[in-house]
């Protein structure tokens, strides 16, 4: 009976589905984190009889076939890549992205990694960094004697030494965008990094070509919306039960065949 192995592809669909609701409210307080959703699919049919097909001797058409679905797949996770709500935190070195970009991060490995987390830190030598340590592409470095951090929208970093009273620059944060930033791969720690898929990275100063501007002292929240996410959570747990329910049914249905004399 193929119901049993159908409602089973829907139980899997719906047990995926809770996973990426989980993993969504994990992270409703995460900076930047940008929102999963599942995508799904309808598994190939069984063709018992094609539309269009004769009907008779005549050549009569059927208006309709007869096409036995097989379930559902996951299609895709997809991540929402909008913007979150901007909160203050008057930090110097806290920038958030208000409109397309990432930050570029350069990893152990001398591979380059993308975020929009701006909550950046200077190292024990003065090297801007992220959370992790990982230097901010560029090299800006923060003098010791620095008494006070600019950032301006366009990414330009300003420091004001001890002793002096003009302004100097200390480097340039620049931002990066993608063709489809959904097809970067996510590699934890807030981190994306480029695939075939999302297309190669276009560096640009913010403010340019479509990119976002930087706004210094502010951190993008989380784009998760809690009360959509219960919501879906409720929806998946009855799509979950709906589909057992038909494996007790499709269960009952073949008991009732063997029991036949």
């Amino acid at each position: 009976m193929r119901a049993l192995s159908i409602a089973a592809t829907g139980m899997d669909a719906q047990q995926k589905r809770v996973e990426v609701i989980s993993n969504n409210l994990a992270n409703m307080n995460t900076t930047a984190y940008g929102a999963r959703r599942t995508e799904f699919a309808d598994l190939h049919y069984q063709i018992a009889r094609a539309a269009g097909a004769s009907s008779s001797a005549t050549g009569d058409v059927v208006p309709e076939g007869v096409q036995l679905g097989l379930g559902v797949k996951t299609a895709s996770v997809s991540v929402d890549m909008s913007q979150g709500t901007l909160k203050s935190t008057g930090g110097d070195l806290d920038v958030a992205i208000e409109g397309r970009g990432f930050l570029e991060i350069t990893l152990p490995s001398g591979e380059s990694a993308y975020t929009r987390d701006g909550a950046l830190k200077r190292s024990a030598d003065g090297v801007v960094v992220n959370a992790d340590g990982f230097p901010i592409a560029g090299n800006i470095t923060i003098p010791t004697d620095t008494r006070r951090i600019t950032i301006n929208p366009e990414g330009e970093v300003f420091v004001l030494l001890a002793g002096q009273t003009v302004d100097q620059s200390v480097g340039v944060l620049n931002l990066i965008t993608f063709a489809n930033e959904k097809g970067l791969e996510p590699l934890g720690g807030n981190l994306y990094r480029e695939t075939a898929a999302s297309g190669t990275p276009l560096l640009g100063t913010p403010g340019q070509d479509g990119r976002g501007t930087l706004r210094q002292g502010h951190l993008e929240e989380s784009n998760v919306d809690v009360v959509q996410q219960i919501a879906e959570l409720i929806e998946a747990q009855r799509g979950y039960e709906l589909n057992s329910k038909v494996i007790s049914a499709a269960d009952q249905m073949m008991g009732a065949t063997t029991q036949i004399r």
